[in-house]
């Protein structure tokens, strides 16, 4: 490195040629916590990722709790459907909470997969440094995560198993398409579900989530680590790269745990459900 002054003027240089103030910004960026780094990296990469998969999720969700209507539809007809009936934002719906939910869960997920990652490699020699740390790791970090925001994942859920049909938009309301109990909101759904089950009803399928998300979390980080290892050392900083490692991970680990989730999905939605048949 060279002096302290020929830093400075490098710094200024940097700051001259691209325009901004990028100098204090980074330096108040490294000055942070790296626990700190991990929240806000994990919530922002998580945000971003549900939001640009939202439609998908929606009628994912139609799909896996047999919304009447859509039990005989692909993918393209449901889609069709949601777009016909509710419009664009339609397919949107619920991910106001699915973002509200993904950032301090995957914030915690990251933040905490390096915790524990680290206190294995400090005090369990005998698992090692490789894989087995990676999977241990990321199922204790899935595991916590999902206990810490399991309630706006059921409200997620419930507010995306609601179609209302919005053509009726310059009548006096909106019509629901099928008789289900209607949340207007987040706040709306867990004020309803507590005071209908208590805090019992707001962790409603917490079992089949965690019996899910814990080998699905340790087979991820697991998988990816594996698959980075092999790709040679110059193109393991590339993000398309990074992305296609974490891509098959994601997508191996979703497959082998996808029959827990669907259960997930229909205990979520089953108060609602079984409310719909009493009234």
């Amino acid at each position: 490195m060279g002096s302290p002054q020929g830093s400075t003027l490098t710094s200024d240089m940097t700051g001259l040629i691209d325009g901004s103030t990028a100098r204090s910004d980074v330096s108040f960026i490294d000055c942070l916590p790296v626990y700190v780094k991990e929240l806000i990296a994990g919530g922002a990469a998580g945000a971003i990722a549900k939001t640009t998969i939202a439609p998908l999720e929606r009628i994912k969700i139609l799909l896996q709790t047999r919304t009447d209507g859509f039990q005989s539809l692909g993918v393209y007809q449901s889609l069709r459907k949601v777009l016909k009936h509710e419009g664009f934002m339609g397919f949107y719906k619920g991910n106001g909470a699915s973002v509200v939910r993904i950032i301090p869960y995957a914030a915690l997920h990251f933040m905490t997969y390096e915790q524990y990652r680290g206190w294995m490699l400090d005090n369990c020699n005998f698992f090692g440094s490789g894989p087995l740390v990676d999977l241990i790791a990321g199922s204790c970090s899935g595991g916590t995560a999902v206990l810490c925001t399991y309630p706006l994942d059921l409200a997620r859920t419930k507010l995306a198993y609601q179609v209302v049909d919005t053509r009726t938009k310059f009548s006096s309301a909106m019509t629901s398409l099928y008789p289900r109990p209607a949340y207007s909101g987040i706040r709306d759904v867990l004020t309803t579900v507590y005071k209908e089950g208590g805090m019992r009803g707001l962790y409603r399928g917490v079992g089949p989530t965690l019996a899910g998300i814990l080998p699905y979390a340790g087979l991820k980080f697991y998988i990816y680590e594996v698959i980075k290892i092999r790709v040679p050392e110059e193109h393991q900083k590339s993000i398309v790269m990074n992305l296609s490692c974490g891509a098959i991970a994601g997508l191996l680990g979703q497959t082998f745990t996808y029959p827990l989730d669907v259960v997930r999905r229909q205990m979520q939605v089953l108060c609602s459900k079984s409310n719909n048949l009493v009234k």
